[in-house]
């Protein structure tokens, strides 16, 4: 069994966690029943095919179907990823099947199709990442993704688009139109970015590896001029067996051309690679933001 040791958080910290569970998993419900169910469109994942089967017979049954359908993902949450997230996860959907037959007498959302798709998708897609970004899950296709990542290699992101393409296209033969399969994959798509703003966040950061014949000049650069941190590397030209010091440093989107800049005004022959990075978490040690940290080292240096 493949269950990872439980992680060692207080009471406030559990209690905060449950309480944006559940803000997450309200606003989940108040997409679906008020939003989407209305307008015939439907989710991907277990919550799509639930919503398909509900649509076949009556939409009361929604909450039924989709307990059923996600309990198999529950087990599998417990046995192959690790026990904080099983319990989370069973939280997560405990409170989204009450707030469903909570909000089952609610009028619906009456609006232009657009406005539907838009406002509708940035609720579902806050709702699923307020219960992502605090452990859990509500998508039962997301277990099986990473189940499939391990042992196959395909990333999470493929097992879930390949599967969902499959139930978008279900449901248009099922009831014979494109037209609402094509408005909920908008949704869908809507949903996921709104998803991943909330838990990567608006700003996006970048990690960058500097390779230059004049790491020190560059170091006391990009630390002074730009308030920078970063990390030097110790490594070895591969053709020529060189030894080298390599930089690491993570710098805020709006911030990247300015380094650039900088690195290739000192060093023009310099290499650089840039990747994205979709989280950093800083220890109690290194809290303060890029930006304020910047601010800081101009106030220390104007004394």
């Amino acid at each position: 069994m493949a269950i990872g040791h439980y992680t060692n958080r207080t009471v406030k910290q559990m209690i905060i966690s449950y309480f944006w569970t559940a803000v997450g998993a309200l606003l989940a419900a108040m997409a679906i029943k008020i939003f989407l169910f209305p307008n015939e469109l439907i989710d991907g994942g277990i919550i799509g095919i639930a919503m398909i089967l509900a649509r076949l017979t009556s939409k009361y049954y929604f909450p039924f179907f989709f307990v059923v359908l996600t309990l198999p993902f529950i087990y599998l949450s417990y046995k192959f990823i690790r026990r904080t997230f099983f319990i989370q996860m069973i939280i997560a959907v405990i409170f989204f099947a009450i707030f469903l037959a909570l909000l089952a007498k609610v009028p619906p959302f009456e609006a232009d199709p657009l406005e539907v798709i838009v406002i509708g998708g940035a609720i579902l897609g806050i709702g699923a990442g307020l219960i992502i970004r605090n452990g859990g899950c509500l998508d039962g296709t997301e277990i099986m993704a990473i189940i499939i990542n391990r042992k196959k290699g395909f990333t999470v992101g493929q097992v879930v688009l390949f599967i969902n393409v499959f139930i978008f296209a279900a449901y248009a033969l099922i009831f014979r139109d494109w037209h609402i399969a094509f408005r909920s994959l908008l949704t869908y798509v809507v949903a996921f970015k709104m998803m991943d703003i909330v838990i990567v966040g608006l700003d996006e950061l970048k990690s960058v590896i500097i390779i230059s014949s004049m790491p020190k000049e560059l170091t006391q650069l990009i630390m002074h001029e730009m308030g920078l941190g970063l990390t030097v590397m110790y490594g070895r030209g591969g053709y020529s067996g060189d030894a080298r010091e390599i930089l690491f440093v993570i710098v805020e989107r709006l911030d990247l051309s300015d380094l650039k800049e900088i690195v290739l005004k000192k060093d023009p022959s310099a290499f650089m690679a840039v990747e994205n990075l979709h989280e950093v978490v800083y220890g109690r040690q290194a809290k303060i933001p890029t930006k304020k940290r910047a601010r800081r080292l101009k106030e220390i240096s104007s004394n």
